[in-house]
């Protein structure tokens, strides 16, 4: 079983998103079982979720937690993988909070890779440092992904460069589209929507990407953040 923790301190990087699109690519192609853990006090990740399974569709699954809302437990992320692993996930894919909370520590620490959506601007780039460094405390796996990024802009080649400074960066670019939070609204994704989109290619590209990383297929130059 792997988990991806998809973490940044800023609000606003487009995790939920991200993690959404990435389970169901995952469980297209073959990947699942994959279980999303909604570590967000919103819980808009679960929101989504139920919207979903309302409308029938039940992949991927959820960890719901019984009792008091997700907001006021204590949050046990050893002990919610151990009940993932019973159920045979090959994937967990947490969505984390803004800000470098104790639910974003335990993602991070117990993460087989740690992804860090971006968005290519100046405020997101220096607040992915908080969480390049809370990586590299656990010696942890980091991907940043540029994400919400304008198509065919110079920002993103300057961010690209300024984020390779730090880490790897994947190769693969989510651009702001209007499917990804249009599909959302009704718990859908963007593959499901416009099946043979730019951004269905986007999602599909970026999964193999992480994946063949996760499988030791793809060396980079920075294998780990140091």
């Amino acid at each position: 079983m792997k988990l991806i923790a998809i973490a940044s301190q800023k609000g606003g990087s487009g995790k939920t998103t991200l993690a959404a699109h990435l389970a169901v690519e995952a469980e297209n192609v073959g990947a699942g079982p994959v279980m999303l853990i909604d570590a967000d006090p919103q819980r808009t990740l679960a929101q989504w979720w139920e919207d979903r399974s309302a409308g029938g569709t039940f992949v991927p699954g959820l960890l719901k937690r019984t009792g008091k809302a997700l907001g006021e437990t204590e949050f046990n992320l050893l002990a919610d993988m151990e009940s993932m692993r019973e159920f045979g996930a090959n994937f967990v894919i947490v969505d984390t909070p803004p800000g470098l909370s104790t639910e974003i520590q335990e993602a991070v620490r117990y993460a087989d890779l740690v992804i860090i959506p971006v968005r290519p601007s100046p405020h997101d780039l220096r607040a992915s440092a908080a969480t390049v460094a809370l990586a590299r405390t656990f010696g942890k796996d980091v991907i940043f992904v540029l994400n919400g990024a304008t198509v065919r802009t110079r920002i993103c080649a300057d961010a690209i460069l300024a984020l390779a400074q730090h880490g790897p960066v994947a190769p693969v670019i989510v651009h702001q589209r209007v499917v990804f939070a249009g599909a959302m609204i009704d718990g859908g994704t963007a593959m499901e929507v416009q099946a043979h989109s730019k951004a269905s290619g986007e999602i599909a590209s970026l999964w193999r990407f992480l994946s063949d990383r996760m499988e030791g297929k793809v060396e980079l130059a920075l294998r780990r953040v140091s």
